[in-house]
């Protein structure tokens, strides 16, 4: 929970505050742009939601933050912001939201896949968003795209009986071949912006039939 004690001089008063324990990983930049800005060292908010649609925006900053280093909102503000994770993006691919401090912040999706859904990196492991994997048919595979900071992936792993997938290597451009059954599929990340102008982690797939 952020600590309005620990408030950064940078940010404009108001409900909303950043704290000095953020880690600049940009999370909150993507989400809700027009709200939050960057120093170089850490991120601030720049101006105060002013539409219910910032202030919704805001929030769901606030929950991806790995670190809790954003404060504001009501409870059940927060509470119905949450419930917009794991956010469609397009087709069946989702942000998941609740990212982790233990991979420095990193996005991670959800993909419907006909094959077996993808859970592309992994975000906190909350009950909330294992509820929602389930109901959406659940994760055969888990593929990360680090060997490091994997975040929650083996609770994941553990509550759907998911197979681990290892990128070969991560620089620029990660990709794997992995021949599962009867069906071979080439996965591989690239850079794409899905929640606002920044650069984030996406993916592709394609199957063929051996």
């Amino acid at each position: 929970m952020a600590d309005r004690a620990q408030s950064l001089p940078e940010n404009l008063p108001g409900p909303f505050f950043v704290d000095a324990t953020c880690i600049d990983c940009d999370t909150c930049r993507q989400l809700a742009p027009a709200t939050f800005g960057e120093t170089g060292e850490y991120s601030f908010v720049k101006l105060q939601p002013r539409t219910p649609q910032e202030e919704r925006a805001a929030l769901r900053a606030l929950i991806a933050c790995p670190t809790g280093s954003i404060g504001g909102g009501t409870t059940n503000g927060v509470r119905d912001a949450a419930g917009d994770f794991p956010m469609k993006l397009d087709g069946g691919v989702y942000y998941c939201g609740f990212n982790s401090r233990k991979s420095f912040g990193g996005n991670s999706y959800f993909v419907q896949y006909p094959d077996g859904n993808w859970l592309v990196d992994s975000p906190r492991f909350v009950e909330h968003l294992a509820s929602r994997f389930a109901a959406l048919g659940g994760i055969r595979y888990i593929f990360l795209t680090h060997r490091d900071d994997v975040a929650d992936a083996e609770k994941y792993a553990a509550r759907f009986s998911a197979t681990r997938i290892f990128a070969l290597r991560a620089r620029g451009f990660a990709a794997i071949s992995a021949s599962l059954g009867q069906i071979t599929l080439r996965v591989s990340t690239f850079t794409t912006p899905p929640l606002a102008s920044r650069r984030n982690s996406c993916l592709t797939m394609r199957s063929s039939r051996e």
